[in-house]
């Protein structure tokens, strides 16, 4: 039934890895890739080629993502990606087209992708070989990102194209906008006798 040739060999611990990955919690399931304590890693995420993937800390990766780090794959601190979102460091296209698409062609292209510190990626998004990401940006959800996205900017379509810059000060303000909000929240949950366990408190009719 196991073929005993050195590609199955060399995929079989992947397997594995995604096999033992689906029974641990996204904390669990980081650690055991090795990735640092502070990133969360949802169900059924796959990495290729682990080992070309830097993640930095607090990064969140939601359900059912692919992050092909075939052709290397960094991604910065606090960073989140969406469920269902496809990041390619490779394609086959010229493999295909050339009917060459054998394991191991040379017609394989390979280009990095690199993605900056607090940026938010929506799910079912696909970021496609090659692109870099700045810091601090925002990708909409459905969105395919062909090209480099600036710093402090979202961008949304396909092709994603940028719909809004922003900088420091307006973040600060929606920070402060949203921390207020929650306080308030908070404050009239704890009014009517309800205890906050972790994270922001949920919306409730008198919130409307």
């Amino acid at each position: 039934m196991f073929l005993d040739d050195e590609r199955s060999n060399r995929l079989r611990p992947a397997i594995l890895n995604d096999l033992v990955g689906n029974l641990l919690n996204d904390v669990e399931r980081a650690r055991y890739l090795g990735l640092p304590e502070t990133t969360r890693i949802r169900e059924r995420t796959k990495i290729v080629s682990p080992e070309n993937l830097f993640m930095g800390e607090h990064c969140w990766v939601g359900e059912n993502t692919v992050l092909d780090a075939s052709g290397g794959l960094e991604i910065g601190d606090h960073t989140s990606i969406g469920l269902n979102c496809l990041v390619f460091t490779h394609s086959s296209w010229l493999a295909n087209m050339m009917l060459e698409n054998h394991s191991g062609s040379d017609l394989i292209e390979r280009k990095p992708v690199k993605i900056g510190k607090g940026c938010f990626i929506g799910g079912n998004s696909v970021i496609m070989m090659g692109v870099t990401i700045g810091d601090c940006a925002t990708i909409s959800p459905l969105s395919v990102v062909t090209k480099d996205v600036p710093a402090y900017s979202l961008v949304s379509g396909n092709p994603a194209r940028v719909f809004q810059r922003y900088d420091q000060e307006y973040l600060r303000g929606e920070a402060d906008r949203v921390r207020a909000e929650n306080a308030a929240r908070r404050a009239r949950a704890e009014a009517r006798g309800e205890t906050q366990v972790w994270g922001a408190p949920a919306a409730s009719r008198d919130d409307q």
